[in-house]
């Protein structure tokens, strides 16, 4: 049988490897309760759960409200047991932290140009890791962008460098922002051949847009996959420069990623 040394070695390990691989999990810490505190329970995204807290009717509920907490959005929060179990009497009082780990956010951006640039400026600024992918050597300079969480791409094939830079998704907000059709077409092509990218924003007028979606219809991109992208890219916030565009693109992402409306709070 493992002692509790062993059991926290296990846990401190496969913490370190769902951090690695970018996975979704969430972990459960008793931090209030008659006994057992401290005890700890981790349930990953494809229910497979470790730890545990030596009660298994509790460990059931803890695995529901698992499940209710990732749809919430939040990153951490604190219940008691009778908000999720309220059968287990003994244990309505007794407090559980739910704490969420998840992939590190990152933004791709395809195009850096003025609004790019902008966009990647913006997000590295509220802590984003952005990638800024171009096929023009003189519009990823290192020189233009100190900012350490900025990574410059040169494309030598917009699919090629996007794919790479997406990867299996995860955590990874796509912005198309190119200077035209084709270069739009070709990004979102290998977007979505690509993954399971949380949020996919293809930035023109609405005819722009419909242009490239139209195309890669016809070339049998199927409609679900179409449906994923955000064509126009961003909020209406009336945005004119590219500052404001950037700020109603990265305004739009954090809405998917938390769940928000992107209406205006006083509406409510």
């Amino acid at each position: 049988m493992k002692d509790a040394t062993d059991n926290t070695r296990s846990i401190s390990t496969l913490l370190q490897r769902l951090l690695q691989d970018g996975s979704l999990a969430v972990v459960v810490t008793l931090i209030a309760a008659p006994r057992n505190v401290g005890a700890k329970m981790i349930i990953e995204s494809d229910g497979i759960h470790h730890g545990g807290f030596a009660d298994e009717a509790l460990e059931k509920a803890v695995i529901r409200q698992a499940g209710v907490f990732v749809s919430s959005k939040e990153d951490t929060g604190t219940f008691y047991g009778r908000e999720f179990a309220p059968e287990l009497v003994e244990l309505s009082e007794a407090q559980f932290l739910f704490e969420l780990i998840q992939p590190e956010q990152r933004v791709v951006i395809c195009g850096a140009g003025h609004v790019g640039a902008s966009l990647a400026r913006l997000a590295a600024l509220l802590g984003y890791r952005a990638t800024l992918i171009d096929d023009r050597k003189e519009f990823v300079r290192r020189e233009d962008f100190p900012e350490q969480n900025i990574e410059l791409v040169l494309a030598e094939r917009w699919s090629e460098a996007v794919q790479v830079a997406v990867g299996n998704g995860r955590g990874v907000s796509i912005a198309i922002v190119t200077r035209g059709h084709s270069e739009d077409e070709q990004c979102l092509r290998a977007v979505l051949n690509s993954g399971d990218p949380e949020y996919v924003g293809l930035i023109g007028s609405k005819r722009r847009t419909r242009i490239v979606l139209e195309r890669l219809r016809k070339a049998g991109v199927s409609d679900a996959q179409l449906k994923r992208a955000h064509a126009p890219i961003g909020l209406d916030i009336g945005a004119v420069t590219p500052e404001e565009v950037a700020l109603a693109i990265l305004a739009e992402i954090v809405a998917v990623h938390r769940g928000g409306s992107g209406g205006s709070l006083s509406s409510r």
